[in-house]
């Protein structure tokens, strides 16, 4: 499958990521988990590849892993995510509307210090332009609540720490956010530098 990729903000780690830099290519389904569960998720995802295609099979993967930092409402260091959560995952995977909110790799994120999660958000192109769908999967996971605006409103700055508390406490340094997006659009060869 076709791949790009894109850094808004520096902050947070996905592996894989050389690999499409360099091909233009994705080789492995996409995993989100949080900051100290990198590493598991990454092998599990092999495991899973080479349990599926037998041992006797030749197969490399660079497996696209991104994390989160979740360590203010997850005991992250307790590495309590194994293989067979992920493994659980991939059997369940279908086509169709996804688990959203408090689920997965949302359940620890916050987001502008109210509780965040993991969303989805799709558009259909029209069809004088291709007619396609772009779908994104957001896992939220940033922000000081003085910066949210919905719709132009500073919700934010109406809504006082006083009335519904942080869920920062104390206040991060940093934080970061995992978006997936996808396209049902052909891709341009052309486009990528290696081509």
């Amino acid at each position: 499958m076709y791949a790009g990729c894109h850094r808004l903000n520096g902050n947070g780690e996905l592996t894989g990521l050389e690999w499409i830099r360099e091909a233009g290519l994705l080789t492995t389904p996409v995993a989100l988990t949080n900051t100290h569960s990198v590493g598991v998720v990454r092998d599990a995802i092999i495991a899973a590849e080479v349990r599926e295609r037998g041992s006797a099979e030749t197969y490399w993967a660079l497996p696209v892993v991104g994390e989160t930092y979740d360590g203010q409402l997850n005991d992250m260091n307790g590495q309590h995510v194994r293989p067979e959560h992920l493994f659980a995952a991939l059997d369940s995977a279908a086509g169709g509307p996804v688990a959203q909110g408090n689920v997965g790799g949302g359940t620890g994120m916050i987001c502008h210090e109210f509780k965040g999660g993991i969303g989805t958000a799709s558009r259909v192109v029209p069809q004088a332009s291709g007619g396609f769908t772009v779908g994104a999967l957001v896992q939220a996971n940033y922000g000081g609540r003085g910066r949210l605006s919905i719709a132009g409103v500073p919700v934010g700055r109406e809504i006082p720490v006083e009335e519904v508390p942080s869920a920062w406490d104390p206040p991060a340094a940093s934080a970061d956010t995992a978006t997936g997006m996808a396209a049902g659009a052909e891709r341009f060869h052309h486009r990528h530098p290696r081509h």
